[in-house]
């Protein structure tokens, strides 16, 4: 099939009509008027978003620092493998976000992905931030050279960054896409297992600062990812000729490759740290994939696994009531109330 190739959206154009008529390849003046865009539920996305701003330093790692050199050393390797892991999927995401909103027509995406590239740039930072508190310099640099490195890493990431790549070479309706989808694959899989290692410290009162740190940035996460399904179905929905029975297969086979690869990672990288059983975890990364799935309008591929089998990961996100505290700060945040909207009691 010939692709579609996109152009960049024009920054402002008074000829065409403010509500833009596609996200990518639409005709719109340019100028957001929030009152009418295309799809109105946007903007309450874009305002969960807004909400959620944080900053990294906000977070008190002083227990942390006296608690790392007591950690066992399976548990020292795993939190600056997944540090390095964390931070290798999180910096291609600022740039994504901006290639994404570049060639969106559609101005409420482009205000969108302004600021999930915002977000994504203060995760980045967040992960300097919590390795310079309890490790050297040189142990930081060779947590970050993890990326570049190691081979179970570098085997786990490579489909993702092709697609991310061809994307940026080929701007295609199709390669769009497909970078939604391996987005979708990245903000709601790829993280979930090193989620899961910091919030079992954090149970066992262990580097609970870092663990904070991690449930504001897997809250962003669940919000993106939210943002991108919707994302990919809009696109879908405007360009029928690209929702293929290939197609889908393709998004299909995709999952299933990533939640093989993630099951590799995981079992590599929590393999002796006390507290995580493996076969649980397995069974975690399908369900996560089931539930993306969903989000994406598909169906699940793994119909054992609707339910998630570790409850207690729930408990590190957001609590009940609406606002989270600082363990050592006792510092009352203002967090968006959990409901099933957005996405907290499905973890």
């Amino acid at each position: 099939m010939k692709q579609t190739l996109l152009k960049r959206a024009k920054t402002l154009e008074p000829r065409f009509p403010n509500k833009a008529t596609k996200v990518f390849g639409g005709d719109s003046s340019g100028i957001l008027n929030w009152n009418d865009i295309k799809y109105p539920h946007w903007y309450k996305m874009y305002k969960r978003l807004v909400g959620n701003y944080w900053q990294a330093d906000e977070i008190n790692m002083f227990s942390d620092v006296k608690q790392f050199p007591m950690l066992t050393n399976a548990e020292q390797e795993a939190y600056l493998k997944i540090i390095g892991l964390l931070s290798t999927l999180d910096a291609p995401q600022t740039r994504t976000a901006l290639l994404l909103s570049l060639h969106a027509s559609d101005p409420s995406v482009q205000s969108i992905m302004a600021v999930i590239a915002q977000q994504e740039a203060v995760h980045n930072e967040s992960y300097s931030y919590v390795l310079s508190s309890v490790v050297s310099l040189k142990e930081q640099n060779e947590a970050f050279e993890l990326g570049r490195k190691d081979a179970i890493l570098l085997k786990r990431n490579a489909r993702l960054m092709e697609g991310y790549n061809q994307f940026v070479e080929e701007p295609s309706t199709e390669n769009i896409l497909k970078t939604l989808v391996y987005t979708s694959l990245l903000e709601g899989l790829f993280f979930y297992s090193g989620f899961a290692f910091f919030y079992n410290l954090s149970r066992n009162n262990k580097m609970v600062g870092t663990s904070t740190m991690i449930s504001y940035i897997n809250r962003d996460e669940l919000e993106h990812g939210r943002f991108i399904s919707e994302l990919f179905r809009a696109t879908l929905a405007e360009y029928p000729e690209e929702n293929t029975e290939e197609f889908i297969e393709w998004v299909y086979q995709e999952f299933r490759l990533a939640v093989a690869l993630e099951i590799e990672w995981s079992s590599y990288v929590l393999a002796d740290v006390d507290g995580i059983d493996l076969e649980q975890m397995q069974g975690y990364v399908k369900y996560r994939a089931n539930k993306m799935l969903r989000l994406l309008g598909l169906s699940d591929i793994y119909p054992e696994h609707i339910d998630n089998p570790m409850k207690w990961i729930r408990a590190y996100v957001d609590n009940i009531d609406g606002t989270k505290t600082d363990f050592f700060e006792q510092k009352s945040r203002q967090y968006t109330k959990a409901s099933s909207m957005n996405g907290f009691d499905d973890l």
